[in-house]
């Protein structure tokens, strides 16, 4: 525990769930490994919509590529978020205080960001794109400052555990 935490924090980690999930012999390794398996799955279908952006898989329409994948990455971050407020409740205070984990916070609303602004302006464009057509610059850029950042998020995470 980290006593110049937030009160809120420090009720959480001591909360009957966080010792619980502490205490468990399973909870909290299980949540730990499937926080890395939904990372994976998240890296790989963000790897392959941003790749696709960039003009790889290129005899494909993009939006037969970066639709499914959207979906997969969609469902790899919600894992990542429930398995990561398991994580984060079992050590709330020395966690939130961690400047590596605000950083990776940080990182992953800049990312989420960056997919929405994305979003907004590619739907009506993949619509209409066909196989073997290069997509506008912004598209490029973005998909470049993405795989920059979700990178950059994993990175973060496992450095965590050393500051």
């Amino acid at each position: 525990m980290s006593p110049e935490a937030p009160a809120i924090l420090i009720a959480l980690e001591q909360s009957g769930l966080g010792m619980a999930i502490r205490q468990s012999v399973w909870v909290y390794p299980a949540a730990n490994v499937a926080h890395v398996l939904a990372l994976t799955v998240l890296a790989g279908s963000v790897s392959v919509m941003d790749l696709r952006l960039l003009g790889a898989f290129r005899e494909t329409a993009p939006a037969a590529v970066i639709a499914p994948a959207r979906r997969v990455a969609l469902l790899a971050l919600s894992a990542m978020v429930f398995t990561g407020l398991v994580l984060f409740t079992a050590e709330a205070s020395h966690v939130a205080m961690n400047p590596v984990f605000q950083v990776k916070m940080g990182l992953i609303a800049l990312g989420v960001l960056n997919a929405l602004i994305v979003q907004r302006s590619l739907a009506s464009v993949l619509a209409k794109t066909p196989a073997m057509t290069a997509l506008a610059l912004r598209f490029r850029t973005a998909a470049v400052l993405s795989l920059a950042i979700w990178f950059c998020v994993a990175a973060s995470g496992r450095f965590i555990a050393y500051f």
